[in-house]
């Protein structure tokens, strides 16, 4: 039986990209500069109208089984797509690069495949609209205990938290892992789905996760407080292992009560998008390998510092020989 390195569960999302300008932006009704979810007939309305197409496969834990993926880890991704053109084109990207797609494309969904549709205009904004889609309906059924129960480390997007079969889902996908001897954790992923689900929230950290990785304002959420200080020791009290991302401001790690701060050299970034993404790559990368906490920092900073250098959310360069030159590895 198969055993993964890395499992990640998420929203299975095509990154739908076009060049476009202002004054279509205003014919179309698109707000500038913005994420915008839209329903159904909006979507088909905006992907029709959308010339030269750039299509990748998207969504944020995705990304993160992406980037481990390239640094050499056993990985697979658990994600609905519809059995249509965008569905079978975010399978085969996925397994084109090595990553195990495990739920084929599900030829009776009532909603198609999920997609972002995003819009560059010249000065470099980019306009977003998201339809969710099938994706959303995830449940256990989703899920086969072969793969969670045999993965490493699994790794749940916050999101599909907003759905009560997606809780069920994670909450048996966490045990499943954890009774093959493996660790899941979390992407908070958003402090207003936190707003939503606190309880629900807190209730698996502390019972099935071994670590969560959030932000700032999403680790505050948690606890309903504006210091982090105070956010970061009450999640270290429930969960062994926290990372909490600061942008500009490194990174902090608790393992069992330690803590370790790992700075970064401030950059402007070309395209922040997948910033945290990639950092979750090479944080579980270094987690995988029993590095110590700054070892692990380093290596998800590398792998952020990589991603926000260029236009798209997943690395460009051999992150592993990366390590390899700062020493790391």
């Amino acid at each position: 039986m198969k055993t993964y390195d890395l499992v990640g569960i998420g929203n299975a999302v095509v990154d739908v990209i076009t060049q476009t300008d202002d004054p279509f932006l205003a014919e179309m009704g698109i707000e500038k500069g913005i994420m915008q979810l839209i329903e159904q007939d909006r979507a088909q309305v905006l992907y029709g109208a959308m010339n030269e197409r750039v299509q990748t496969p998207g969504g944020a834990v995705a990304n993160t089984i992406a980037g481990a993926g390239a640094l050499g880890m056993q990985s697979a991704f658990i994600g609905r797509v519809r059995d249509d053109s965008l569905g079978r084109f975010y399978a085969s990207a996925m397994t084109d690069h090595g990553i195990d797609f495990v739920n084929p494309p599900v030829a009776d969904g009532e909603t198609p495949t999920s997609r972002c549709m995003i819009f560059v205009t010249p000065d470099g904004e980019r306009s977003l609209n998201t339809y969710l889609g099938i994706s959303t309906g995830l449940t256990s059924a989703d899920v086969p205990e072969a793969v969670s129960g045999n993965a490493k480390l699994m790794f749940l997007e916050g999101y599909l938290f907003d759905h009560d079969a997606g809780k069920t889902a994670f909450r048996e996908a966490a045990r499943a892992t954890k009774a093959g001897g493996g660790m899941a954790g979390i992407a908070i992923s958003d402090p207003f789905c936190v707003e939503r689900h606190r309880a629900d929230f807190l209730s698996l950290i502390k019972n099935d996760l071994g670590y969560v990785i959030g932000n700032e304002a999403e680790l505050k959420s948690l606890f309903e407080t504006d210091d982090l200080e105070v956010a970061l020791s009450k999640t270290a009290d429930i969960c062994a292992n926290v990372v909490c991302t600061r942008s500009g401001d490194g990174v902090a790690l608790i393992k069992d009560g330690a803590r370790v701060d790992v700075g970064v050299t401030s950059v402007t970034p070309v395209d922040a998008t997948g910033a945290g993404d990639q950092f979750a790559a090479g944080y579980l990368y270094g987690l995988s390998k029993g590095a110590d906490l700054e070892t692990c920092g380093r290596m998800g900073n590398l792998c952020a510092g990589e991603v926000i250098s260029h236009i798209g959310p997943r690395p460009q360069k051999d992150m592993l020989a990366a390590f390899k030159a700062e020493g790391l590895v």
